[in-house]
């Protein structure tokens, strides 16, 4: 078993949905005696961020990732609330399975490793709750952490060409959103003497069906946003007209404007509200997104493309706070949050090589 998987099996064995201060541990002790940076672990604040070299060089460029989880599935975890770890050899590839494989302790070792190797200054954070809407990345950018640059190793594994590890430039971000239909009850059996919040609150669903979304062209690369009504309510009882119907909105934004949601308020006693707002992100730099595409040829035998990522990431944070990004990582499309959650462990490998490489390219540069 080679470093680098064993350091992977070793992540993804400690629990970390419900608390993630001993996967932080983890990752801050292997970094204080594998390297001499300056680590600081604040397992209530920012996670792990760690700076070897010059601190103002160090802030050049910075690997990031995230060691929370969500819950595991039943399957994934023992009755004495260990985390389940295996390793499947299959079609010539190894895989190790178990919640966090892809998503993403894996791609946080990889770079763990690399930020070791890496021949510069640089910086590198595990953050805290990404799967609880950026906590730790939202509080270290309140905190100053402010690189110049960040690969975020959240997955591009396998989506242009199986296999390959591509270059994501632009991510999508989410606005969920409530609306509200507010009406009068009365009888059922005389509909008329009240006002129906149902009726209030299909209007307002169809004027969200109505509205366009979005497209943003991200260095050659197209993103379209999206809009979903995905959970309603109303209603109190089979012979009451309701008074109160709401329903959810899922929105995937791009870089620039929004659907016009508030449109929903021209209908007579609705109201929106936004319950979650996790920016999308852009790359700003073509010179940047064609170094990392660069060190990305050099760590594979495919052709890696730039692509989008439908999924948001604490890129978005980042990119928001003034920071130039791009995603790469080992998991693929449809491992994250799954029962069956893995990972390749050549394409973590090759993930370690691929930063290591970007890292010097950058700060050399």
């Amino acid at each position: 078993m080679s470093e680098l998987s064993d350091l992977t099996r070793r992540l993804v064995a400690t629990p970390s949905h419900d608390d993630e201060t001993a996967a932080g541990a983890v990752v801050a002790e292997w970094l204080r005696e594998h390297t001499d940076a300056t680590v600081d672990h604040d397992p209530d604040g920012a996670g792990v961020v760690a700076r070897k070299g010059d601190p103002d060089a160090a802030d050049r460029i910075a690997l990031v990732g995230h060691h929370d989880v969500v819950a595991p599935d039943a399957g994934q975890v023992t009755d004495d609330g260990a985390y389940v770890v295996e390793e499947r050899t299959e079609a010539d590839d190894t895989r190790l399975y178990g919640r966090g494989t892809a998503d993403m302790k894996g791609s946080v070792a990889a770079a763990m490793v690399a930020f070791r190797d890496a021949d510069a200054p640089c910086t590198f954070a595990s953050f805290r709750g990404e799967e609880r809407g950026g906590v730790g990345a939202r509080h270290a950018i309140e905190a100053g952490f402010a690189p110049e640059y960040a690969i975020v190793g959240e997955g591009s594994t396998s989506y242009a060409t199986p296999g390959v590890t591509d270059v994501v430039v632009a991510h999508k971000g989410r606005r969920g959103s409530t609306v509200t239909a507010h009406g009068r009850a009365c009888h059922a059996s005389e509909p008329d003497r009240g006002e129906n919040a149902i009726y209030r609150a299909s209007e307002a669903i169809e004027v969200v069906r109505s509205l366009d979304t979005p497209e943003a062209d991200v260095l050659g690369v197209t993103q379209s946003g999206s809009l979903a009504v995905t959970e309603i309510e109303g209603g109190s009882g089979w012979n009451v007209v309701p008074e109160r119907c709401s329903f959810t909105v899922d929105e995937r934004t791009v870089a620039g404007e929004r659907a016009a949601l508030d449109a929903v308020e021209t209908v007579d006693g609705v109201t929106w509200t936004v319950d979650q707002d996790l920016p999308p992100m852009a790359c700003d730099d073509e010179w940047f997104a064609d170094a990392v595409l660069a060190a990305a040829v050099d760590a594979q035998a495919g052709e890696p493309r730039h692509v989008s990522k439908p999924h948001a990431t604490d890129a978005g944070w980042l990119a928001q706070a003034g920071t130039t990004c791009v995603v790469c990582g080992a998991s693929e499309p449809g491992e994250a949050h799954t029962a069956e959650e893995s990972v390749s462990l050549a394409v973590v490998e090759r993930c370690a090589r691929l930063y290591r490489d970007a890292v010097e390219r950058v700060a050399e540069s």
